[in-house]
């Protein structure tokens, strides 16, 4: 009689593997510099003239169990990142939000992280890391609210309306966050 992994132990088997090689492909696409190199061509540019371009609203809890509704950022420029700790190109983008936010917050700039990860890894990362802008923990319905996010950093940039300026997959440079929010304060 053969072994069967229980239906469920099969989910979890094949989120792992998933997960796995989804940040095997990041670090060697990192370590080969081949997401910078093609920057330009993975942005996707989202005209900001009408309703259907408003960031689907949310409600998460950030790290200390409090919810935080992506409405009460309205009037201020947001960076919205879904990340991971995992993730080697979520990692090298941190120190540059945490940057900005000490340099625009005051400006009216708000850096939001996403996280796609287990609280107990986020929480210690974040203060490891000093990161100075809201975390929030991340579900399934709000990555399908924002169209399915098909590999991290996936960065959206919205205007003060709370509007989806700019979407971004995979690791960008500080100068390409900083020329896009220096366009919107």
């Amino acid at each position: 009689m053969r072994n069967r992994i229980p239906f469920q132990g099969r989910n979890k088997l094949f989120v792992t593997i998933s997960v796995l090689s989804l940040a095997a492909t990041a670090y060697i696409i990192m370590s080969n510099n081949v997401v910078t190199a093609h920057e330009s061509q993975k942005a996707l540019l989202f005209p900001s003239s009408s309703k259907e371009d408003m960031a689907p609203g949310f409600s998460l809890p950030d790290l200390g169990g409090k919810t935080v509704s992506l409405s009460s950022f309205k009037g201020k420029v947001v960076i919205l990142d879904f990340w991971a700790t995992w993730c080697p190109p979520c990692r090298r983008e941190i120190p540059d939000f945490v940057s900005l936010q000490k340099l625009y917050g005051s400006k009216g700039l708000q850096v939001v992280g996403v996280a796609l990860d287990q609280p107990d890894k986020v929480k210690r990362f974040v203060i490891d890391n000093g990161m100075n802008y809201p975390v929030l923990i991340g579900t399934e319905d709000v990555v399908a609210a924002y169209g399915g996010i098909s590999g991290i950093p996936t960065t959206y940039i919205l205007d003060k309306k709370g509007r989806i300026v700019q979407r971004f997959e995979g690791f960008r440079s500080r100068e390409t966050f900083e020329s896009e929010v220096k366009k919107l304060l």
